[in-house]
């Protein structure tokens, strides 16, 4: 069977646009500012929507300022890329389906908890494509959220590197991640809902046909690398296996691939889950930090 991929262009310059949309790359490997568009109005016009897919494509993270929108236009906007899905740790707005809410405040420290970096859901067989995120409250300094170019940390690999990864898969687990605090009953009840998933360890973009390096927090071992080609004896498997994994993750954390988004108001960010993990900074006093996310659903990486 085969896949067929939609090529995009590495940049899309403003005048190919064919509205008045205002675009700044922040870095020279991610992110860009997207002005003169309001995502209410994107959520009313496929045509706009789609011009804000082909940003996303190339720059792999969007941020829109000033976006004091209805959760209504929230879902709707969200929905020109695919279907909502809730998240199971999280609560979801009662009257928006998919519209999940993120609430940090100063009367519960422990919900203050952040992350590692990550790539949303990857506990999932087909994990989320995208992510649409808007700040409804937010610390007047710190809290802000970083995001790294996948794509990029592929290909920046040694050779060798990646010669040696191409043909491996990896477990991604929800019950070593949201589940390890809980109470044991309730982990295996966690894990027997979200059995953990199985990805390549190198997935291929479906409409850009970047490779991109796809192991994150959720990750927790590789499946198949227990084989003469990597291991001479059994004691190989345990450090060799592990220490490529944390090398592996530890990409994301090279400065020359990342963004950093300091939030206001009504800000939001759009971000293409399939190249990109993210880390909210967990550096701001006791305060409210309160988010709204729809996750739009994807396919299982090939």
């Amino acid at each position: 069977m085969t896949t067929m991929i939609q090529t995009a262009p590495a940049v899309i310059k403003t005048d190919s646009l064919t509205r008045s949309l205002k675009v700044e790359q922040l870095t020279c490997s991610i992110g860009a500012e997207v002005r003169n568009v309001s995502l209410a109005a994107a959520a009313r016009d496929a045509g706009l929507a789609a011009e804000i897919r082909a940003l996303l494509l190339a720059h792999k993270v969007l941020f829109f300022r000033d976006q004091d929108i209805e959760r209504s236009d929230h879902v709707a906007f969200s929905r020109h890329f695919g279907e909502l899905e809730d998240h199971p740790m999280t609560g979801s707005d009662p009257d928006h389906p998919g519209l999940i809410r993120i609430y940090k405040s100063p009367e519960a420290p422990a919900d203050r908890y952040e992350n590692a970096w990550h790539c949303d859901a990857t506990w999932r067989e087909k994990p989320p494509m995208a992510a649409v995120l808007r700040c409804v409250a937010c610390p007047p300094v710190g809290g802000d959220t970083m995001w790294a170019n996948m794509a990029l940390a592929y290909e920046k690999l040694p050779a060798q590197v990646q010669e040696q990864i191409a043909e491996l898969h990896a477990r991604h687990s929800i019950e070593a991640s949201f589940g390890a605090a809980m109470p044991i009953e309730k982990r295996h009840a966690l894990h027997a809902q979200f059995p953990d998933a199985e990805h390549p360890v190198v997935r291929t973009h479906p409409e850009t046909g970047e490779k991109v390096l796809f192991v994150n927090a959720f990750t927790t071992h590789f499946t198949d690398f227990h084989i003469t080609r990597h291991v001479r004896y059994g004691q190989d498997m345990t450090h060799g296996g592990s220490e490529l994994l944390r090398y592996l993750q530890s990409q994301a954390f090279i400065p020359e691939y990342q963004v950093r988004f300091r939030w206001q108001l009504n800000s939001v960010a759009m971000w293409d889950n399939r190249c990109t993990q993210h880390y909210a900074v967990m550096d701001y006093p006791p305060c409210h930090r309160r988010m709204e996310r729809a996750t739009i659903v994807g396919d299982a990486p090939f």
